[in-house]
């Protein structure tokens, strides 16, 4: 069963961000499009050229309303630890989110089950707290993050833009459709 569509689950974590732990909920994440980005474990080889790609973008996100979570089953230490020993992971500004129990990766239905980690999934989560948007990769390959962008850019648009949809390499200030019955064929 997909999860497009279906809102959030609660959680309550602790998290990692600029020298601090902070508490983070399902609450923080509501009024604002978000980014929940899952990744197998700290310390490994694809993870960090992820992260480190998504923080090259993370300006550009606030920019336009969004927040940015990374969520692996490490726990807050483990991300404080591997933040000042990765030259590429020490440049996060976003929180990284401890999963040690699980909850968040079951919530998102994101476990996999002979390893008990995390798939390398992204989540993106509008302002009303539904999963508009995920996609899994294999283990062996990154995400990148202008691909992201993209797609948060085409999200937010058809939100604001009722009735209008997004072509596929539709880039912001393309134009868009407008489904109809006359449109049927056309394409």
């Amino acid at each position: 069963m997909s999860l497009i569509n279906t809102k959030i689950k609660p959680f309550k974590t602790t998290g990692y961000r600029n020298g601090a732990f902070v508490d983070v909920t399902e609450a923080d994440l509501a009024g604002k499009w978000n980014v929940v980005f899952f990744y197998p474990a700290d310390f490994t080889f694809v993870c960090p050229t992820e992260l480190s790609d998504l923080q090259g973008i993370y300006a550009e996100l606030q920019g336009m309303g969004v927040e940015v979570y990374s969520v692996s089953r490490d726990s807050h230490f483990v991300h404080k630890a591997w933040h000042e020993t990765s030259p590429e992971v020490g440049t996060l500004t976003y929180t990284m989110l401890g999963d040690v129990q699980g909850v968040i990766t079951e919530n998102f239905d994101n476990m996999r089950p002979e390893s008990g980690l995390s798939d390398r999934s992204t989540y993106v989560i509008d302002p009303d707290g539904v999963i508009q948007y995920l996609e899994t990769t294999p283990e062996g390959v990154g995400r990148k993050a202008d691909e992201l962008l993209r797609k948060i850019k085409a999200l937010q648009y058809v939100r604001n833009h009722p009735g209008e949809v997004c072509p596929a390499k539709w880039e912001e200030g393309d134009e868009t459709l407008t489904p109809s019955f006359d449109l049927v064929g056309k394409i």
